[in-house]
């Protein structure tokens, strides 16, 4: 028996990337930084792939420094370049489940979103 599971809490790199199919699927993809136990280590950074209605709320809601946390799958897209021809390879967790992180004041305060503003000292970029 094997076990992939990966939770994390960060904040998100950027904005969600979102792309519609004309089955009515949707994805959002983004980056998470995770920071580490020291503040002078620099933070891990993740790729992010959010599908259904989660990634209806990620589009809605995260915004660049919102607060969150996740829980998924590691996965390992691989594809070949088209210019090179070399076959490449980028690691993704895949979300199954998106929390918003941060209190109601921190949403009524940012720019409508949930995870709210951070200070610049809790961004890790």
């Amino acid at each position: 028996m094997g076990v992939n599971s990966v939770t994390l809490v960060g904040r998100a790199g950027r904005d969600p990337e979102v792309r519609y199919f004309e089955s009515g699927s949707m994805v959002a993809n983004l980056t998470m930084a995770v920071n580490r136990r020291s503040r002078e280590d620099e933070p891990d950074w993740f790729n992010l792939e959010i599908w259904g209605k989660q990634a209806q709320v990620a589009a809605d809601y995260v915004k660049k420094g919102s607060l969150l946390g996740i829980i998924g799958s590691f996965k390992l897209d691989r594809w070949t370049d088209r210019a090179s021809g070399e076959e490449r390879s980028k690691p993704v967790v895949r979300v199954d489940r998106l929390e918003l992180l941060g209190s109601k004041r921190d949403n009524q305060e940012g720019a409508g979103s949930f995870g709210g503003q951070a200070s610049d000292e809790d961004i890790p970029f």
